[in-house]
Parts: structure tokens; sequence; C-alpha cells
């Protein structure tokens, strides 16, 4: 069965019609052509599809398409400013080598962001804590901890 949402994606209203068992992971990267969005397990384990819904980070591989009708959605391609400029996340994840293969960055991308959007200032185990549904092949951990605080500690 087919059914039409709206929502908001990335700044932008957007209109389209879906199956209803389609998650929010298969509309983004294969009806809507956003790669950035990683699969990995494909069962809400690793965090490399983690999008923002509502300011909240959420597993889109675990998030039915249709429950995303009226929402906001930001996704890795919404978080640089529309000039291309990088948002201080990304910047500090390039500076502090928080980026190493980059499969697992897009999602730790926007796990940091939500957090850091709805506590600026996180102690340390808070930012573990917030990246704890992420996993890094690379155990590039440290580095990822190290891009977050620098982060919150530049304000």
């Amino acid at each position: 069965m087919s059914k039409q949402i709206t929502f908001t994606l990335n700044g932008n209203d957007l209109t389209v019609n879906i199956k209803e068992h389609l998650t929010l992971l298969e509309l983004l990267r294969e009806n809507l052509g956003l790669k950035g969005t990683k699969e990995g397990c494909g069962s809400g384990e690793c965090g490399a599809c983690t999008v923002i819904v509502n300011g909240q980070a959420v597993n889109a591989c675990l998030f039915l398409a249709v429950e995303a009708h009226g929402k906001k959605i930001t996704t890795i391609e919404g978080l640089a400013w529309p000039d291309g400029t990088l948002h201080p996340i990304q910047k500090s994840f390039v500076e502090n080598g928080g980026i190493q293969c980059g499969f697992c960055s897009p999602g730790m991308l926007m796990s940091a962001k939500a957090l850091l959007d709805e506590n600026p200032n996180p102690t340390d185990e808070e930012i573990k804590h917030g990246l704890a549904g992420n996993i890094c092949r690379c155990t590039g951990y440290v580095q990822i901890l190290d891009s977050v605080k620098a982060v919150r500690d530049s304000d």
C-alpha cells in the first residue's frame, strides 16, 4: 500500500508517495538519493544511519518513513551551511582526526550535533553516553570524543 507524506528535509518541504513498510533509511538513500546516511547493521545497533528527527537522534534503519510525516529531519547532507561552510562539529572532526575511514562519521556527527543542540556543555560522560549508540570500525573513539569536546569547549 502507498501513502503520501509531507515533511521537512534539510530545510526543504517535501511531499512523497511511499510504500508503508519503507524505512526512513530506504527513503533517504533509495528514493531521495541521499547516500550520506549509511546502513551498517540494519538493526539499530551501529548508529551509522543516525539522522535527527525533531531534534532527536534516531536510527533511520528502525524508523518507518510514514512516521516522518509532519516532522523536521536533518541528515548529514543538511549539516553544513547553505554556502558549503562546514558546521562547527564537522570542522572539529576534520581538525581533530575524528574522521578516519568515514563510514561511521555521518552517524557520529549527527549524534554529536543532537547532543550539543540539547546540551551545549555536556560532561565527558554525557558525551560518551550521547555517542554510545554509534560504533566506529576504526576504533577512533579518542579522536571522536576530542572532536566533540573541542566544540563544547569553544564557546
